[in-house]
């Protein structure tokens, strides 16, 4: 039986569905082509939103930040996490990253960790990266030829990348991987640590009270790293208060990790689906910025964020009005027939390649530099020393509507040295 457009548009609210592409996609590609601009509204458990699945409708709202916020609905939730989220920010207790905030407020606050993510501190982090990347391939060495790559390689380079960019100790990386994984999992069965909102936001508490006492410890003892900038930043001459601190931590361990991890194990799934691009990239190393790219686009890991009007707005004939949410669709941006040339192929050497994936604008990804050089770096370790790869059992990927990808992928394999 085939898709109706309105089932289609119930579909971008379901988090099972991006746990199975096929039919993801089938109802993003009749979106595109049916209702680029398509009122939800009975989505069992959320409140109604525009979806906007053409790449160029989602650029003019990324583009005119002015006029589309991200308060107060800055990601997709059911009816009853935007509700606990409105009394939370009314009681001054609610998180607030990057992605919850508009100008001015944004602007200044971007600004504090801006200058440890530019093209020059990441070039002084690259052997640091290359270290790393070196140390999860020899681990892949190390367990024999068969492993889940995701859970015992991919989550934990990344990880360990961006809390020593932090500068949290070792010992604590653990911790920080559950919560991350706790975190963008809340829709997940196998993820989440409870299925209620309360639960969920139990998650939330844990990280704050954890980040209390790191920028409790940098503020008595500032020390060179991006998380004693953080705990020392002033804002007209006072510090963060407590709940903004946390909050700029919570962004970066958690974005900074679980994104980057869920394109390198979604770009190997991709290599092993596709072995003759595999095979390109090996014989045409100078290929990788491009697969690097291609990789981020065919993954998209971060699959939405929301946008809340400010006024009427006509898009393609249709009229948002002031107050309506819209549902920016990276995932369908990103295999936009009228952008991309044949969307559906996996392409190593794709070019050009004007992926959405870091979004556009003034909250364009503040990571993306960190992100391309740590998946470059992993493969550039892996690829010369792989023998031979396949998969070794069914690849699964996480339920979530806003941050996700493969959560196993078991891989057998022979590498060198």
């Amino acid at each position: 039986m085939s898709l109706t457009v309105a089932e289609a548009g119930r579909t971008l609210a379901d988090p099972t569905a991006y746990a199975d592409d096929r039919r993801l996609h089938d109802a993003m590609t009749l979106l595109r082509r049916e209702s680029p601009v398509h009122w939800v509204e009975d989505a069992p458990g959320y409140n109604p939103f525009w979806a906007i699945t053409k790449h160029a409708d989602v650029l003019e709202i990324e583009r005119d930040h002015a006029r589309f916020l991200n308060a107060p609905r800055p990601l997709l939730g059911t009816a009853e996490f935007d509700q606990m989220n409105r009394e939370r920010a009314e009681q001054g207790i609610a998180l607030r990253t990057l992605i919850h905030m508009d100008d001015p407020d944004h602007r200044v606050i971007r600004a504090i960790g801006a200058d440890w993510f530019r093209p020059k501190a990441m070039r002084a982090l690259e052997p640091r990266i290359k270290e790393l990347a070196k140390r999860y391939v020899d681990r892949l060495a190390e367990l024999g030829g068969e492993c889940d790559f995701v859970q015992q390689a991919a989550v934990h380079y990344p990880l360990y990348v961006i809390l020593s960019l932090l500068g949290l100790p070792e010992s604590d990386f653990d911790r920080m991987l559950k919560l991350t994984q706790e975190l963008f999992g809340g829709d997940d069965s196998d993820m989440r640590r409870g299925a209620t909102a309360e639960e969920q936001l139990a998650v939330l508490m844990d990280f704050f009270a954890y980040f209390q006492e790191l920028t409790q410890a940098r503020r008595a003892n500032p020390t060179d790293d991006l998380a004693s900038a953080i705990a020392n930043a002033r804002i007209d001459g006072e510090p963060l208060n407590d709940f903004d601190t946390a909050s700029y931590y919570v962004i970066v361990a958690t974005a900074g990790h679980d994104t980057t991890s869920s394109t390198i194990s979604g770009g190997l799934h991709a290599l092993l689906e596709n072995p003759g691009e595999l095979d390109r990239l090996r014989r045409q190393p100078e290929l990788m910025p491009y697969a690097v790219d291609e990789m981020i686009r065919w993954v998209t890991p971060v699959k939405e964020f929301m946008r809340t009007a400010t006024q009427d707005y006509d898009l393609r004939g249709v009229t948002i009005r002031k107050g309506e949410s819209m549902l920016l669709s990276y995932p369908s941006a990103n295999r936009d027939e009228e952008v991309f040339d044949d969307p559906f192929r996996f392409d190593v050497g794709r070019d050009p390649n004007k992926h959405l994936a870091f979004g556009f604008g003034v909250h364009y990804c503040l990571g993306a530099a960190l992100a391309r050089i740590e998946v470059r770096a992993f493969f550039e370790e892996l690829l010369p020393r792989l023998e031979s790869i396949e998969l070794n059992g069914t690849p699964e990927s996480t339920a979530t509507t806003f941050v996700g990808g493969l959560k196993r992928l078991p891989v057998r394999y022979s590498l060198k040295g």
